[in-house]
């Protein structure tokens, strides 16, 4: 019989910020392959309801809402996730948030607020469910932690979101430096670079698709089943020999460092 190697069936999921945007297309891919998907986001009436969208057609998709903003979060939502999965395949760490002020009024706040949720709750919640992601591994069958950066980690855009960059570039090289320490425990670290994907973050490419569309090489903002489908591979047996690696997503925008604002 021949092997579907991007088949989730049987594996566990958790998804940050998973009620929308990005993390809502991840989890609707994870689930149409077959994986048990928990979504967490700040929101818990965003959290329910997206939930129960995603398991209308007989998948399984449960809201476990979490501020994961802090340490204190990131192992509140691991103790609840542990409580009734004690292995967990999949941790997506999608939550994320952005800020945008000229150089001069930059404030601490919109610093702290990207910075702790972009690049250092992806750590600390990895941290708190490391027991059980490695309870999870098999020799051939790693488990697989997938930290969600940006383009604005490889290539600067034209705003000034000098945190936000920040926290995606340093995330990039996190996903590497973890890896190299997680894949002894047999846990796989990649990352994905989304681009112009419309959402609630990204209102520029929601509302202005078309024109956004002219400046990316594929000509076209990225669709749902794009992001879907980049994650299914890292997650599934297709990516099992990729670590450490992050996956620009955006159309050939990082590549050929065409600015998308």
């Amino acid at each position: 019989m021949a092997l579907d190697f991007f088949s989730l069936k049987g594996r566990v999921a958790l998804v940050t910020g998973g009620s929308r945007g990005i993390g809502k297309m991840i989890a609707a891919g994870f689930i149409a392959q077959g994986a048990k998907v928990y979504i967490s986001s700040r929101k818990p009436a965003a959290c329910d309801e997206t939930a129960a969208e995603l398991s209308k057609d007989g998948g399984e998709c449960i809201s476990l809402p979490q501020d994961v903003s802090t340490v204190e979060g990131c192992k509140a939502l691991a103790e609840r996730l542990v409580a009734l999965e004690p292995k967990l395949d999949i941790l997506v760490n999608n939550a994320g948030a952005a800020w945008g002020a000229d150089f001069d009024e930059f404030p601490e706040s919109g610093w702290d607020k990207v910075v702790n949720l972009n690049l250092k709750s992806p750590f600390f919640l990895t941290q708190a469910l490391h027991g059980a992601l490695s309870a999870a591994a098999e020799e051939d069958k790693p488990a697989k932690v997938i930290n969600i950066a940006s383009i604005d980690g490889i290539r600067l855009n034209p705003q000034e979101t000098y945190s936000y960059h920040a926290s995606k570039a340093g995330l990039i090289y996190l996903t590497r430096r973890m890896a190299a320490r997680l894949i002894r425990d047999g846990i796989n670290v990649t990352a994905i670079a989304p681009g112009a994907f419309a959402s609630e973050m990204n209102r520029v490419a929601r509302d202005h698709g078309e024109e956004i569309a002219k400046r990316i090489p594929s000509r076209r903002i990225g669709r749902d089943e794009d992001m879907a489908c980049a994650a299914i591979y890292l997650a599934s047996r297709a990516g099992d020999y990729v670590v450490g690696e992050t996956i620009a997503v955006d159309g050939g925008v990082a590549l050929a460092s065409v600015g998308v604002g």
